[in-house]
């Protein structure tokens, strides 16, 4: 059993990666204070940093956390009867049922992950955790029979994890942003890629002609 001053020390990290989120949605992770911090998690500025010694070690705290419900989020539905329908209530937490501040949040340090090597390397380290539950997702559902012969899952786990950080980005965006319609796209678009419907590498002539034509009749 874990002792309480353990427990309690668990709370206030939590108790700040909160105030931090809150703070970093509402005014962007440069213009967000130590002090900022301290204020929304009614705590004293002496007091956040026995926990986080700077703001990068705050983004730090928040990949990591991240990273650890992703991969709690994957070992939920771990033995689920069905996948697609794991995977789709999956979407639904991340693109409807979760506060819309997580996606601002996540603009904010995808942003910072482009200047800070340190913050980009955290975030590579959360897209393997993403792309490899996701890979585990679609084998489970082959076990099922849901995916037609000679699909690439690695490619359908890229494309699903690219559709669903661009609907991300766009929640964070858009006032009126559909989650409904995100969700129903992303699932539609998994079921063409695992019954083969989509062309991954069209590495022949006659491929890319017949492309290159739907494209420009």
């Amino acid at each position: 059993m874990r002792k309480a001053n353990e427990i309690l020390h668990e709370d206030r990290r939590h108790q700040i990666l909160d105030a931090a989120q809150l703070c970093c949605a509402r005014t962007g992770f440069h213009q967000t204070t130590m002090q900022d911090v301290a204020a929304e998690a009614g705590m004293s500025p002496a007091n956040i940093y026995r926990y986080f010694a700077s703001k990068d070690a705050l983004i730090a705290g928040m990949t990591e956390r991240d990273r650890a419900r992703i991969l709690q989020d994957f070992a939920s539905i771990h033995d689920a009867p069905d996948m697609l329908a794991a995977l789709e209530g999956l979407a639904r937490k991340h693109l409807i049922d979760e506060p819309c501040g997580a996606a601002v949040m996540a603009l904010e340090i995808w942003s910072e992950a482009a200047r800070n090597p340190a913050v980009g390397a955290m975030i590579r380290g959360i897209e393997a955790a993403v792309h490899e539950g996701l890979c585990d997702v679609l084998q489970k559902l082959k076990q099922q029979g849901g995916v037609a012969p000679g699909v690439d899952l690695d490619a359908v786990a890229r494309l699903i994890g690219t559709l669903v950080d661009g609907l991300f980005k766009r929640r964070a965006l858009e006032p009126d942003f559909d989650g409904e319609w995100a969700v129903a796209a992303v699932l539609a678009a998994t079921r063409a890629a695992l019954a083969g419907q989509i062309a991954f590498n069209p590495t022949s002539a006659a491929v890319r002609d017949d492309v290159l034509h739907a494209a420009h009749p």
